[in-house]
C-alpha cells in the first residue's frame, strides 16, 4: 500500500520567502443576507487588492478562505495561495451556522500548511485564524472552541474572533484564550475598514521575524468592545 505523499506546492518551491498564513473563517449564514454579505464581499476584494499592492506582503502572506453556512456546510475556497495569486471568492448568504465544524477544519488546514512549509524549508510566522460571525453556532462547537484556545495557548496560531451584530460575545470569546477580552465587535457593517486593518496588519507581520513581536495598527476605526 502506497504511503500518502504530500505534493510540494509549486509556490513554495519557486518562492522561498518566509510566510505568514492567514485563514479566514467567514459566516455566510442566512442572517448575513443583503447588505452584510455584500459589504463582506467588498471587504474581501479590498483585502486582495491591498495585499497585492504591497511588494513584500504579496510574496509572504498565504491566504485560505473557509465559508460556513448553507445546510451545515463548510466550503474551503481553493487551496492556500500567496497573496499575489489570491482571488477573493464571492460568498452567498443562506442557511445555518456550523462554526464548530468550520474551526475544526481551519485548525487542520493550518497544521497541514505548516507541514508543507517544513518540507519545503520555508520559515513562517505564527498563523492567523480570523473568525467572523453574526450569529450563534448551530452545531456542536464547544470542543472546537477548546482546540482553538489550546492552539493559541501553545503558540500554534493567533486567533481573532470578530463579532458582527447578532453574535454572542460569550460564544465568540470561547474561541480565544483571552475570552471576551479577545473579541472585537464590528461597528455597524464597517467590513472595509476591518479588512484595511487586516491588510495593514499582515503587511507589518509579514516583515517581522518568526518568533518576534509586531506592533499592530489600531482597531479604533472599525471595532468596539463587546458589552
Amino acid at each position: 500500500m502506497m504511503e500518502h505523499l504530500m505534493i510540494p506546492d509549486v509556490a513554495l518551491v519557486d518562492n522561498s520567502e518566509q510566510r505568514t498564513p492567514l485563514i479566514l473563517v467567514l459566516d455566510s449564514s442566512g442572517s448575513m443576507y443583503g447588505q452584510p454579505i455584500q459589504q463582506l464581499n467588498e471587504g474581501l476584494k479590498l483585502l486582495e487588492q491591498e495585499l497585492k499592492n504591497d511588494v513584500i506582503a504579496a510574496k509572504r502572506v498565504r491566504i485560505l478562505v473557509i465559508e460556513y453556512g448553507g445546510y451545515d456546510q463548510c466550503t474551503v475556497h481553493g487551496d492556500w495561495k500567496d497573496a499575489m495569486d489570491f482571488t477573493a471568492p464571492v460568498l452567498e448568504a443562506n442557511g445555518t451556522t456550523p462554526m464548530g465544524q468550520a474551526i475544526t477544519l481551519a485548525l487542520e488546514e493550518i497544521e497541514a500548511e505548516k507541514q508543507r512549509f517544513k518540507q519545503a524549508g520555508v520559515a513562517y510566522t505564527r498563523p492567523w485564524l480570523f473568525l467572523m460571525s453574526d450569529g450563534v453556532p448551530t452545531d456542536q462547537w464547544e470542543q472546537a472552541a477548546q482546540l482553538c484556545r489550546q492552539a493559541e495557548e501553545n503558540q500554534k496560531t493567533a486567533v481573532f474572533p470578530i463579532m458582527v451584530d447578532g453574535a454572542s460575545a460569550e460564544v465568540m470569546g470561547s474561541f480565544s484564550r483571552n475570552g471576551i477580552n479577545g473579541v472585537k465587535m464590528l461597528k455597524g457593517l464597517q467590513f472595509k475598514e476591518l479588512f484595511l486593518w487586516l491588510s495593514a496588519s499582515m503587511q507589518v507581520v509579514s516583515q517581522s521575524t518568526p518568533g518576534g513581536t509586531a506592533q499592530l495598527p489600531s482597531t479604533d476605526s472599525w471595532a468596539s468592545v463587546p458589552v
